[in-house]
């Protein structure tokens, strides 16, 4: 009877040993949510949010879920990341230099926390004009109703830089609307603004709307302004818009424009930044096809170009054990 008790006493301490052992175990495999910030739901950060969620939730082991919801764009995801809102999202590179050294949106204000990921597409300034609207050229927006993209977009970030190396103001259009990426297409369709400006990758969904919709012609942005900009700043670069993506637009567009940025920052678990560029570019055939933009990405390229805060460093570890950096 004694040995009885005793088993019992045995097995039941057993089972408390187990359990306490087995909690940190328990613990380690619930699962982790994480938040990317995008932009509007017709550009490609809102499908660089979704393709890398769809990757990262494939994942078997790591325990995280992803959400990655429409938000307000560049300088909306950096504060969002700041505020603990956010744990990644997509910038421009000429934003991510700006909240890192605390210039631009972000003067005096440097965000020294901010980390990079990766570099995605190239996103050139796109203006997009009515074709009745007579402007051909950057000089011509004087007076026209533009759309200067809504606070905390990229596009908005990059029209005020090039407003200011013009001397121009929001005075200087007869209307300076403030609309969402969303909102500008059909705008544009309905003779509310002249002019639409989107730092995008193309194709885009937004533009093609647009270019069905109404006669619209993509304006060059390549005058002495344009190009001193591009000289001045490291994060610039000219680009040039394919001719024959967009109905009525049969010719090649230069312009100018920077790169769409991946970023997080120190306050994410270097283990949950490694498991999401694992998913990305373990499965890079995959991601590649979720958006024509994606078509000619080069890995080597994505961890060393475009990026002025320092690589976060669950990024850096999985990028030195492909051996694409030291």
């Amino acid at each position: 009877m004694k040995r009885h008790v005793f088993s019992a006493a045995t097995f039941s301490g057993a089972l408390l040993g187990a359990a306490m052992f087995a909690s940190p175990a328990m613990a380690q495999e619930e699962e982790q949510f994480i938040t990317i910030g995008t932009g509007g739901q017709t550009g490609v950060y809102y499908v660089v949010g979704q393709s890398v969620c769809r990757l990262v939730n494939r994942l078997e082991d790591a325990n995280i879920k992803c959400n990655a919801p429409s938000t307000g764009g560049s300088v909306a995801n950096i504060n969002g990341i700041r505020s603990g809102e956010l744990n990644m999202g997509v910038a421009q590179s000429d934003v991510q230099y700006q909240a890192y050294n605390g210039t631009g949106n972000f003067e005096g204000d440097a965000y020294e926390d901010l980390r990079a990921v990766f570099r995605v597409h190239g996103e050139p300034l796109t203006l997009l004009a009515r074709a009745d609207s007579g402007v051909e050229t950057l000089d011509d927006l004087e007076g026209k109703r533009v759309n200067i993209g809504n606070p905390g977009s990229g596009q908005r970030n990059t029209m005020e830089v090039v407003m200011d190396a013009k001397g121009w103001t929001e005075d200087t259009f007869s209307l300076a609307s403030e609309l969402d990426a969303a909102e500008m297409a059909s705008a544009l369709a309905d003779n509310n603004i002249d002019v639409m400006a989107y730092v995008v990758g193309h194709p885009n969904g937004a533009i093609q709307e647009a270019t069905t919709t109404v006669d619209s012609r993509l304006v060059p942005l390549n005058d002495e302004t344009i190009q001193g900009l591009v000289e001045e700043y490291p994060y610039y670069s000219m680009s040039t818009i394919p001719g024959g993506l967009y109905k009525g637009n049969p010719d090649d567009v230069e312009t100018f424009g920077v790169a769409a940025t991946f970023v997080s920052s120190t306050d994410t678990d270097p283990d949950v930044v490694y498991q999401t560029v694992k998913a990305v570019f373990d499965n890079f055939d995959r991601f590649k096809q979720l958006h024509p933009a994606f078509a000619n990405l080069n890995p080597e390229d994505m961890v060393s170009e475009g990026l002025s805060a320092p690589l976060h460093e669950g990024a850096a570890r999985y990028y030195r054990e492909q051996g694409w950096i030291e």
